[in-house]
């Protein structure tokens, strides 16, 4: 697909937006050499945001704003509303690892029906199905008749449709901007991401102050509807979309013939596994150290989450600047180092502002991370088995839920700070392990 807009330069670049055709004008009545300095404004954007010149690729930025508003409130809202009803660290835990399960369980399946199907049209019906179970909750919380069993088992019917939902969102990313301009497209996908986590984070924790968990709930259903109405806008399939479609079945046979063959996709699906079980499970104690540790309450820990999203855009951003000087591979590692490190200084920041510093760093190398792990196992396939790969990616994240219950069972035994900081110390010790053992991954 070629963007809409074309401005003839040394070489044609493709603009995001026809606001940008006003720029001269707006320069010329300021006075400044208009021509010159706004090519040199539309050059410089054109070389940061090339996947933006895309309309499906804006529409899908757009698209996954609204669903990441409700995918935060969801985090915001799952932990409080656990620990308030069992008071126990370990099953907030469980409950985080119950929201993650699906990925394993589904995953691979996952993978193969993003190879089989019209990706953007299957992305409106998993988010409008989204958001029918989040207004089917806040109804059991506003009549007073939710148990603990019924927030785990809609946690775990969420997470059955957010591991659909993102195998085909980074497959489709990448079908609209193509491989060119994949990093750039996955980075501002993770942008948008961290966006709707500015909003989605503290709109919780107030919606919960306010009125109760039941009214975040009903928020999330009404952001995942908007997400919907922002994909309708999507009209094509994208430029590297797959021509060829096997059945079902086949495509899940190949996923699986596919982790055993490719080395490099297998090393990086294990990669994944790794950093959920021992990096990303700390979303799941960040409740208790709202509630127990600091003090601040559900208003404090949708600020948390708030800096864990300014976090996220920094460190995606920085990746999209310094990619070229290090190369993915040696990028990979070393984010994945430094979220060890991270983790050890959540663990032993004694206030809420020195956690807050912490959460932007340790969500700024996580972010980079999350982009790096999927790009580089697009990359390691061929075009039509891109979305089976998405699906590896699914299937490690889906490990997730051991180190939710990992991380619970340690923060109830020996405290928050000792749980996170062996975290670190294993996630920097896997980082230390491909950089000694997996020179392939290093040399991507």
């Amino acid at each position: 697909m070629v963007p809409r807009a074309v401005v003839p330069m040394q070489r044609p670049v493709a603009l995001p937006s026809p606001a940008w055709r006003i720029i001269p004008v707006i320069m010329h009545q300021a006075g400044g050499t208009s021509t010159t300095a706004a090519s040199r404004l539309r050059a410089w954007y054109a070389s940061v945001a090339p996947s933006l010149a895309y309309r499906d690729f804006r529409n899908l930025w757009l698209s996954t704003v609204a669903a990441s508003v409700g995918m935060w409130m969801e985090q915001v809202a799952l932990g409080w509303m656990v620990l308030e009803l069992t008071d126990s660290p370990f099953m907030v835990g469980v409950a985080y690892g119950v929201r993650m399960a699906p990925f394993f369980f589904f995953g691979l399946v996952a993978g193969a029906l993003a190879d089989r199907v019209n990706r953007p049209l299957f992305l409106r019906f998993i988010n409008a199905g989204v958001a029918g179970v989040a207004v089917t909750l806040a109804v059991l919380i506003f009549l007073d008749m939710v148990q603990v069993w019924h927030v785990l088992a809609i946690a775990f019917v969420m997470g059955a449709l957010r591991a659909l939902y993102m195998a085909l969102r980074q497959s489709f990313a990448y079908d609209v901007v193509g491989s060119a301009n994949a990093l750039n497209g996955l980075a501002f996908l993770s942008i948008s991401m961290r966006v709707g986590g500015l909003a989605g984070g503290p709109l919780a924790g107030a919606i919960i102050v306010a009125v109760g968990a039941g009214g975040a709930y009903l928020a999330m259903g009404g952001s995942y509807l908007v997400s919907v109405l922002a994909l309708l806008l999507v009209k094509e399939q994208g430029q590297a979309a797959p021509t060829s479609r096997e059945p079902m079945l086949q495509n899940l046979r190949g996923g699986f013939r596919l982790m055993r063959s490719n080395r490099v996709l297998a090393s990086l699906t294990a990669m994944a596994a790794g950093t959920e079980v021992l990096g990303y499970s700390h979303t799941m104690i960040m409740p208790i150290l709202a509630r127990d540790v600091l003090g601040v309450g559900a208003a404090g820990l949708g600020v948390m989450m708030a800096f864990r999203s300014l976090g996220g855009m920094a460190g995606v951003a920085l990746l999209a600047g310094t990619s070229h000087l290090l190369g993915l591979g040696k990028l990979l590692l070393a984010c994945v180092g430094l979220f060890g490190l991270g983790l050890v200084l959540l663990g032993y920041s004694p206030t809420f502002l020195l956690v807050l510093v912490a959460l932007l760093f340790v969500s700024a190398v996580a972010s980079a991370t999350d982009v790096l792990i999927p790009t580089l196992m697009q990359r390691s396939v061929s075009n039509e088995q891109r979305g089976r790969a998405m699906g590896g990616w699914a299937l490690g994240i889906g490990v997730g839920p051991v180190g939710h219950m990992e991380l619970g069972a340690l923060a109830g035994a020996l405290g928050p700070p000792v749980a996170l900081a062996i975290n670190g110390v294993a996630l920097g010790a896997v980082a230390a392990l491909y950089v000694l053992g997996m020179p392939r991954i290093r040399r991507l």
